[in-house]
């Protein structure tokens, strides 16, 4: 059974730090791209970051830019996003995203996801 299950969220001061972390089981994560996710309360949800299988490109939504890094570890089956600067518009359930390409299809797994609160 694949699971990718999310931890690492909670309670931050405004330019605080967290990092999230997203393991994977049941699958081989070097074989999926990863991204985060994240969706605050009557907004849809959006993308915060990805990286491909290696590591070797990585992108960012123009909000978290410069203050959140996307990072995997293939040989723990995790990856990770650490969370700098944090402000209170970060605040969001935030999921994991593991995808595979077959063909000319794909494949999507989606954590169950992590709260982040960002308040004072």
């Amino acid at each position: 059974q694949v699971q990718l299950v999310e931890s690492g969220g909670g309670l931050v001061r405004p330019g605080g730090s967290l990092r999230l972390s997203c393991t994977a089981s049941g699958l081989d994560l070097s074989r999926y791209e990863l991204s985060w996710h994240r969706q605050a309360p009557g907004k849809e949800r959006e993308l915060v970051a990805g990286i491909t299988r290696l590591g070797g490109v990585t992108t960012y939504g123009e909000s978290v830019k410069g203050r959140f890094t996307i990072s995997r570890d293939n040989a723990k089956n995790t990856g990770y996003l650490q969370m700098n600067s944090l402000k209170p518009e970060d605040t969001a359930e935030y999921y994991c995203k593991a995808r595979r390409f077959s063909d000319s299809s794909y494949y999507d797994y989606w954590g169950q996801g992590t709260q982040v609160t960002v308040s004072s």
